[in-house]
């Protein structure tokens, strides 16, 4: 937001409002140039040039331009809705929904859509695929016994089985490698 702040208007700061159901961003200024609410998925405008090429050499940023698609990226993969942009008096104001029970709905419809078996898994296997599939991180038996709160036997056979249901793949040299970890099966 730094970058795409109106610089002329002196007196107020860029606020962040954290909601249970959602995150605002409030910015002082309309939108720059060219770019509108309708198209600033796509419409792309540097207002402070200089701003956005010095946070790119810092390393702050990845890439010049990419700040709103990693947004819109992001909460897809996060199945939440698109951001929204509005433009209410001097301001322009991004509002991201942070929506728990929705975005658990959603994971679950997509989990069912990826893996058939989904509804047949156990409580304990779906909890598991939950925060895999959310956080995108590898599972160790260690994480998957306090996930479940069971012992690491338990939690060892929970994984193969989701191994053998070709859900999971383990990756290890040995049964007993202490690096030894699983992912989702692509």
């Amino acid at each position: 937001m730094v970058t795409h702040r109106n610089c002329s208007i002196f007196g107020n700061y860029i606020r962040i409002m954290m909601f249970d159901d959602r995150l605002e961003i409030h910015s002082s200024g309309k939108l720059p140039n060219i770019v509108t609410v309708e198209n600033i998925k796509h419409e792309r405008f540097s207002r402070n040039p200089r701003i956005a090429r010095t946070l790119t050499e810092f390393g702050w940023v990845r890439e010049m331009n990419e700040g709103v698609k990693r947004i819109y990226s992001e909460m897809e993969s996060y199945f939440l809705h698109e951001p929204k942009y509005t433009e209410p008096g001097n301001k322009v104001v991004l509002t991201l929904e942070n929506n728990i029970v929705s975005r658990h709905l959603r994971v679950n419809d997509n989990m069912m859509k990826k893996y058939d078996e989904f509804n047949d898994l156990n409580d304990d296997e779906k909890a598991i695929l939950h925060i895999m599939y959310n956080t995108g991180e590898k599972m160790t038996t260690a994480l998957a016994a306090r996930i479940t709160n069971r012992g690491r036997n338990f939690a060892s056979k929970l994984l193969k089985s989701l191994v053998n249901k070709e859900i999971l793949e383990w990756h290890g040299t040995s049964k007993q490698d202490r690096n030894q970890y699983y992912t989702l099966a692509e």
